[in-house]
This record gives structure tokens, C-alpha cells and sequence, in this order.
């Protein structure tokens, strides 16, 4: 699996999936722009590759903005002429609206229920709106969003995450089918319990979710975003040219049960 001469814009790349995956890029031969809110996170990730000899640049943009957007594209493109691969990753919960983010659906607040639509829903459609008539011109492309088995089962107190979760696996879905004829395809991944800063959050401050979360996954272990990159690279690359509007799940076994107890006597 090889990607010389292509070129990923990666949103979210400063940490978890999205790092692992510009760095698996970058070690494929591809040029990769590392986009991230945050510049000490994604200038981390960039020394990081070119110091292994890869090609990368940093790329500073709030989701939450979509000039901003269409300028983190507008720089991708200044720097390496062309768009081959663009992997919609990012999302996060600012510290000002955390605690208020695991809710029964009466008590939703309304800043998370609209944060999280915007950054994990709106800003993928932006980016993906900006960068199809680039892949059009250029004569095709891939995009990869980063979905999640939420956004295919429910959960219990995290309506806005699974309800835009959700809309991104059928926006991918969409794009697709309308993007077929111009050598344009477009997938998910669906992560399931991944050892993100995102999870670790949870797995560190709400008691007992740590060990029911690991008791709940058939492999009994977290995920790790290398295991997540590898999924959103196969499907950015050749090897899956027969292959669109697809969610892959990666979830270590996690949704492939009915959720009953086991038959088998101890």
C-alpha cells in the first residue's frame, strides 16, 4: 500500500486516529497536511514525519469556522498542488462545555447539542463541499470520515454524539453515490472503544466505565489508532478502488453480539 505522489489533508491530525494516520500516510510516500486546531500538537506530528524523511506541514484551523476551512484547503493546495485524499477526523469537547456533554436526552444542553453537530457534522460537509470540485478537476480522489459505532447503535447520555455520528455515515453515503462517475469515493470508519485522549477522558473520571467497557468487547482490549489508521488508509488507497459508501467497523468484536448473556456455564 503505497502513496507517492498523492496528498491527504487530515483534519484533527494532532493526536489520536488523525496522527496515526497522517504518520502511516507519510511513511507511504505521501505528502500530508496535518490540521488540527491546536499548532503545538500539529507541529509535533509534522516534525515527527519529517524527521523520518517524510513530507508534511502544519496546518492551524477551527472547525467551528468555515473560512477557516476553506482556507486550511486553500493553503493544502498552495503547498502541494492538489487534494488526493481528504480523511474528515476531527472532534473534541472543549473543557467549557465537558461536563455537560453526558445528559439524558430532556436535559440536553443546548451548547453541546449544537457544538458537536458543528464540529463533528456541518464542518465535514463544509470540507467535503470545498475539496469535491478540486478531486473533480484533478480526475478523482478518496475521502474518509471517521464515523463510529455510535453513530450505528445507541448509547446511553450522549444523544448529540450519536445523532451526528450517525447523519456522517449516510452524508458519506451521499457522497458516494453522487460522486461515483467522477472517480470520487467516499467511506467511513466506524471505531469502536479506541485508546484515544477523547475516551480516556471518560475511562478516567466515571467509575466502573473502564472495567464494564473492557468486559463488554468480545477481543478485551481497547482499539489503538494505528489499528484505526490502518482501517482509514486501506480505504484512502488503491487497494480499495472497487469499494465506496461503505462503514467499516473496527471494534474489536464489540457490536457483533446481540448483547444477551452468554449460554455457557462457567
Amino acid at each position: 500500500m503505497r502513496f507517492d505522489g498523492k496528498v491527504a489533508l487530515i483534519t484533527g491530525a494532532g493526536s489520536g486516529i488523525g496522527r496515526a494516520t497522517a504518520v502511516g500516510f507519510a511513511q507511504r510516500g505521501g505528502a500530508v497536511a496535518v490540521a488540527d486546531v491546536n499548532q503545538e500538537t500539529a507541529t509535533a506530528v509534522v516534525t515527527q514525519i519529517t524527521r523520518a524523511g517524510g513530507r508534511a506541514m502544519a496546518v492551524v484551523a477551527d472547525l467551528t469556522d468555515v473560512t477557516a476551512i476553506e482556507s486550511m484547503i486553500a493553503d493544502t493546495l498552495s503547498a502541494y498542488g492538489r487534494i488526493d485524499v481528504l480523511h474528515n477526523n476531527a472532534f473534541g469537547v472543549p473543557s467549557s462545555i465537558y461536563k455537560g456533554r453526558i445528559a439524558p436526552v430532556a436535559e440536553i444542553d443546548q451548547q453541546v447539542w449544537d457544538y458537536t453537530l458543528q464540529i463533528g457534522l456541518t464542518a465535514v460537509m463544509q470540507a467535503t463541499r470545498a475539496v469535491l470540485p478540486l478531486m473533480q478537476k484533478q480526475g478523482g480522489g478518496a475521502i474518509v470520515n471517521t464515523a463510529s459505532i455510535s453513530g450505528l447503535f445507541a448509547d446511553y447520555g450522549i444523544a448529540a454524539y450519536n445523532a451526528m455520528k450517525a447523519a456522517v455515515v449516510n452524508f458519506t453515503r451521499v457522497v458516494a453515490i453522487e460522486y461515483a462517475g467522477d472517480n470520487i469515493r467516499c467511506n467511513c470508519i466506524c471505531p469502536g472503544a479506541i485508546d484515544t485522549p477523547l475516551l480516556q477522558r471518560s475511562l478516567t473520571t466515571i467509575q466502573g466505565f473502564a472495567d464494564a467497557t473492557l468486559a463488554a468487547i468480545p477481543m478485551g482490549r481497547l482499539g489503538t489508532p494505528d489499528e484505526m489508521a490502518n482501517v482509514a488508509l486501506f480505504l484512502a488507497s488503491d487497494l480499495a478502488s472497487y469499494v465506496t459508501g461503505s462503514a467499516f467497523v473496527a471494534d474489536g468484536g464489540l457490536t457483533a453480539k446481540t448483547g444477551l448473556p452468554t449460554r455457557f456455564r462457567n
